[in-house]
């Protein structure tokens, strides 16, 4: 019914910066939250940020004051903007969107594919 694509992924040098998107393929009817996480093969799924309606409300510890989430709720749209990258976030970067697409529908959280990002010199 509706689809999460990541966007702007690639390499970046250690220190540089990068700008993640998540568009979905129709806007939402409503959302309660969106966010980010990573994950690096053979890892668990990692929480990076999280946007309510009223802005960004939490990130993990090892990403503050290095990246900021911003959201659309209108449009259904959440970036992460990186700076001061590390080869540690090297990742597959993943957004989710919880919320209802349809007036009808039950709250669900949707994922999109994943962006890669790779951190190296």
């Amino acid at each position: 019914q509706v689809q999460l694509v990541e966007s702007g992924g690639g390499l970046v040098q250690p220190g540089g910066s990068l700008r993640l998107s998540c568009a979905a393929s129709k806007r939402f009817f409503s959302i309660a939250t969106m966010a980010w996480y990573r994950q690096v093969p053979g890892k668990q799924r990692e929480f990076v940020a999280i946007w309510d309606t009223l802005g960004p409300i939490n990130y993990t510890e090892s990403v503050k004051g290095r990246f900021t989430i911003s959201g659309d709720n209108f449009e259904s749209t959440v970036d992460l903007h990186m700076n001061s990258l590390k080869p540690e976030d090297t990742a597959v970067y993943y957004c989710s969107v919880d919320g209802w697409i349809t007036e009808m529908s039950r709250r669900m959280n949707y994922w999109g594919k994943g962006t890669l990002v790779t951190v190296s010199s």
